[in-house]
């Protein structure tokens, strides 16, 4: 009797057991999280993009002649000194006259000529005039001395003397102008490869000089050829005036304030350069992102704040990242990114309490790609869950992940 007794017990107790485990199964198990307490500390806002330096003044210097320009013997990275010359110039020579532009100057010397002959025929009349009108004066004052004629007809002698000398110094200076009129006519029958007395410079070239102390930039024109004025030949500018120049979408751009400090990343040194904005340009423009996106960008220019031993290896025309602060705040409540998710219109977090999470509704301020400022809706030293899973939610157990 015994000995059966005891091994009923046995096979209940046994049963009990499995029907525990199966029960102990069954029951929901508490989801691993990963949790971080909600702080006080000071929270910075930035907006960053990419942007390239730049030398503040580039000159270009360009050709003021028509000529042809001598091979340059500058190199890019060349250090030029103001006023040392950067290109030489020849002066180009006349160009060869066809048939018809030879005949055309040929006349216009002929015209030019008979334009002198009539020019000196017109002071001969005019000085013959002024010795006929200086003749009838003098019987005039005789005439007057034995009062044989008016006061009025000496004065009228007088006045066509006068007109006469005006005569004669107009015809004189007619054929002054017309004289000059026949040498550039005759200028314009001179060939290429004729010289004229008197009419070279000592030098055979014109030298363009360097505006300003700098280096060489870039050579626009290196080998010789005709350039023709203004055309450029030269960029200069002075390695040790940079900026940085960013384009900012529109939208962070009004954030942006003159002064605002920041950081120039990513340039390829091992430190990160310090920098403040000098200017937001006052008109956006639409460029073209990389995925074919139409975006409205707006132009912002940096200073570097820091010594030039620095940033000294940066140059023309080199990529950086620019990180601008819109934002700081020494001491406020702030929350993990991570925790935060939509619930609605409105933000919440999973809060960790008593092994369970428990939803709660937050109000955020300013937030950075790590952390929310929290406005209401969270205690300094509250546990939250971060990054919850579609296990988690209000009311369930959870425990923290190893």
């Amino acid at each position: 009797m015994f000995g059966k007794a005891a091994r009923r017990s046995v096979t209940v107790l046994v049963g009990l057991g499995i029907a525990a485990l199966i029960v102990w199964a069954l029951l929901p198990q508490p989801v691993p999280v990963d949790m971080a307490a909600v702080g006080r500390g000071p929270l910075e806002v930035t907006v960053e993009d990419e942007g390239i330096t730049r030398i503040r003044e580039v000159y270009t210097v360009s050709s003021s002649i028509l000529g042809k320009m001598l091979r340059s013997t500058l190199e890019v990275g060349d250090a030029v000194k103001a006023g040392k010359t950067v290109a030489m110039i020849e002066p180009t020579e006349p160009t060869l006259l066809d048939v018809r532009s030879q005949r055309v100057n040929e006349a216009a010397v002929q015209a030019a000529q008979a334009a002198v002959d009539l020019a000196e025929a017109q002071v001969k009349q005019a000085k013959a005039q002024l010795e006929f009108t200086k003749s009838d004066l003098r019987r005039a004052e005789e005439l007057a001395g034995s009062k044989t004629i008016s006061a009025r007809a000496l004065e009228k002698a007088k006045l066509d003397v006068d007109s006469a000398e005006a005569a004669v110094a107009s015809a004189v200076a007619t054929l002054e102008v017309r004289h000059r009129e026949l040498e550039s006519a005759k200028a314009n029958l001179i060939q290429p490869g004729q010289t004229q007395p008197n009419t070279r410079s000592e030098s055979c070239c014109i030298g363009v000089r360097s505006p300003i102390d700098g280096v060489v930039l870039k050579i626009v024109a290196e080998s010789e050829q005709v350039v023709q004025p203004g055309a450029p030949l030269v960029e200069i500018g002075d390695p040790s005036d940079l900026e940085i120049a960013v384009d900012f979408l529109s939208r962070d751009a009004v954030r942006i304030k003159p002064g605002a400090p920041a950081r120039i990343e990513s340039w390829g040194g091992d430190k990160v350069l310090a920098a403040k904005v000098r200017r937001i340009e006052p008109t956006g423009f639409t460029k073209i992102s990389a995925l074919g996106i139409e975006e409205q960008r707006v132009k912002v220019i940096l200073d570097f704040t820091g010594p030039r031993a620095q940033w000294r290896q940066l140059g023309h025309g080199y990529r950086v990242i620019a990180r601008v602060v819109v934002w700081h705040s020494d001491d406020v409540l702030k929350v993990p990114l991570g925790a935060l998710f939509r619930q609605g219109n409105d933000w919440a977090v999973f809060v960790a309490a008593d092994g369970r999470a428990h939803r709660r509704l937050v109000k955020i301020g300013e937030r950075n790609l790590h952390a929310a400022q929290v406005l209401d809706g969270l205690k300094a030293g509250e546990q939250v869950v971060l990054h919850p899973s579609d296990r988690v939610h209000d009311g369930v157990r959870i425990e923290k992940r190893e």
